[in-house]
């Protein structure tokens, strides 16, 4: 395996591993909030009871688009394929500038991967759309005030 294929190997693994993490924390909240709705619904009784039951309810809406939302991040993430390659820039590229390197696929934060630090954006963010924009590994472009020189795309 080469350097570059480990590099977006393990800039996926983590993306995935970050999406998990997201997934699960999401779920036992769920799980608490409902929980304490239930344990709410026998102690209390009245106006209390009523305020207390609405909150959880609002609580598990919010836990509910937040999950549907991170499935999304995760079906996002598995039309990806770490082994391909391509000069040009889309989902699953990594692409290395004069002002930082680039994971596009989802929106994960910063990454160091072999004592380099990666940004992991969604082509759908506006630096992610701006690299996919720009195409080549030649190309140069302006971003918030930055010009952008793409080095290399793998």
């Amino acid at each position: 395996m080469s350097q570059e294929e480990t590099i977006k190997k393990q800039l996926y693994d983590h993306c995935v591993e970050y999406v998990n993490s997201r997934l699960n924390n999401i779920q036992n909240a769920i799980r608490s909030a409902q929980e304490s709705a239930n344990d709410d619904s026998k102690s209390s009784a009245g106006d209390k009871h009523e305020t207390g039951r609405a909150m959880a309810q609002l609580e598990q809406e919010k836990l509910s688009f937040q999950l549907a939302e991170t499935q999304k991040t995760q079906q996002q993430l598995r039309q990806i394929n770490p082994s391909n390659t391509s000069e040009k820039i889309r989902a699953g590229s990594v692409v290395i500038t004069n002002n930082g390197n680039y994971y596009i696929s989802i929106s994960a934060g910063k990454i160091t991967v072999m004592d380099q630090l990666y940004f992991a954006v969604s082509p759908a963010s506006p630096i992610g759309n701006a690299l996919i924009e720009a195409n080549n590994t030649q190309a140069e472009f302006v971003f918030n005030n930055q010009r952008f020189s793409i080095k290399k795309v793998f």
